[in-house]
Formats: C-alpha cells, structure tokens, sequence
C-alpha cells in the first residue's frame, strides 16, 4: 500500500485538527494542504517508525511550528486580508500554542499522552500539566448561551449538563429545523451545538444555515461521520465532535469555539 493511500483515512480528522486549532476552514485547510506538498516534495523525511497517523500529524506539527510570527501577531501561510482576517491573525497570536494543542490532541483527536508528547515535542508529563492549564483558561472564559439542537433525548440531556457544567447557560433544546429556528429568533444564542440529523428528517445543517443567514454565531457540528463533512466539496463546518463522544471533546470544542468568537480585539468589528 503507497503511503497516500495509508494516509487518506486520516486526512478529514487532520482537516478537523487544523479547523480546530486555528479557528477558521480556510486557515485550516492552509496548513493541511502545506503538510500534504512537504510529504509530496520530501517523502524520505515522513516519520516511518510510528504508524502513519502519527507521522501525518507531526508533519502538520512541524509546519505549523514553522509559521512566522512578527510583533503584530500570527501570520498564518498563504495570502493575509484584511478586517476579519486581520482579527482572526492576531487572535491566533493570544493562543497559549502548547496547552492549547496538548488539549485538541488528546481531547478532540484521541491521542494518547505519549503521543502528544511526541507530537509537540515534549516530555509526556508535561502533556499533562498543558492539558491542566488549557483546561484553567477555559474555566476563566466568559459565559456563553448555548442552544442545542439534538433529536436523541438522553443525548441532548447529556450535551445540556456538561454545557452548564462548563458554567454556560441553556437557551433551549431544538429536535426539528423549524424548533432550531424559532428558538434561535426567540432568544439568541452565543453558540450552537448543532446534530446534523433531526427527528422529522430534517437537517441540522439547514437549521444553522437559517440561523446563520440571520446573525453571527459560532457553531459546533455534532455527528457519527465527521468525514462526510469533510470532503472539499461544500462549504464545511469549523468546528466538529464525533459521535459517540467524549466529555472532555466537548468542552475542548465549546472552547475553542468560543475563544475564536469571544475573545474581541479592541476596534474590531
């Protein structure tokens, strides 16, 4: 088996990772295409003493670890814009980069502490300790209203106690695209934690499309098959949690979400 062919099952939960990390698809998708011309253009510096996930996302780590950084804040690959871009650029610059990554891989990726470690170049007990202080940036963020739109019931009661666990409130449960909607108008969220299947076969996606074409929202996809979302075919969510998932991957998720989105630089729109 060619090494492109052991590394596609993995590339969509790479894509999910670079989503994650930098809080924006195009970002993302940036630095995933940079990692996939390093291996295309120097295939004999791929890790193959470790199995080919891992050696793809040290790859990724390593250009990533290669991006500029100048006084005015991060300067992510490719061509820079400006207004939103230029705010996004500078967020990225506040991250903690270590603690933040240490929790997105063992978190929302499933590595191992080891691995981790491995990957960010440290030793594994201090994957612990940057998980621990990722994890007191989050409790010291500011308080979101979360609307939840899942049609399973324990799963949406499950969703709901671990939101207001994090210290967020719930503005309501939806089951269908029509309920997301009204509950949406009725009384705005900050965030949206979004199934993409619903009870009368309607799509969670099309509910946060109507929301979206009303106001601004961050919005996390909750779903059993993340890489049907991640094709590059269709415009695609940022931010996204498989199912069945864990507790920590959600908070991991809602934080991240809510950093890129709270996090408002003086003069910024």
């Amino acid at each position: 088996m060619s090494l492109g062919q052991q590394l596609a099952p993995h590339l969509p939960f790479l894509r999910r990772y670079g989503r994650a990390l930098t809080g924006s698809q195009t970002h993302g998708d940036k630095y995933v295409r940079a990692t996939l011309e390093a291996i295309v253009a120097a295939p004999d510096q791929f890790p193959r003493d470790v199995e080919p996930r891992l050696g793809l996302y040290r790859m990724f780590q390593g250009i990533w670890n290669s991006a500029n950084f100048d006084e005015t804040g991060y300067e992510p690959i490719g061509d820079t814009g400006a207004g939103q871009e230029a705010v996004a650029q500078a967020r990225l610059s506040r991250i903690t980069p270590l603690s933040r990554q240490a929790l997105l891989l063992t978190a929302m990726e499933g590595f191992t502490p080891e691995d981790a470690a491995y990957l960010i170049e440290v030793d594994t007990d201090e994957v612990e300790t940057l998980v621990a202080e990722a994890l007191r940036e989050i409790e010291h963020q500011t308080r979101a209203r979360v609307l939840i739109i899942e049609d399973e019931p324990i799963i949406a009661m499950d969703i709901e106690t671990i939101v207001r666990d994090l210290g967020h409130d719930v503005t309501g449960v939806a089951v269908t695209r029509d309920e997301a909607v009204a509950l949406a108008m009725e009384d705005r969220p900050g965030l949206v934690l979004a199934d993409i299947q619903l009870a009368d076969d309607s799509s969670g996606i099309d509910a946060v499309k109507d929301i979206l074409a009303e106001f601004a929202v961050p919005v996390i996809f909750i779903t059993a098959f993340p890489e049907r979302l991640l094709t590059g075919e269709r415009p695609e969510p940022t931010f996204l949690i498989t199912k069945p998932f864990q507790r920590s991957t959600v908070k991991a998720a809602i934080s991240q979400a809510l950093f890129f989105d709270q996090n408002t630089l003086p003069g910024a729109a």
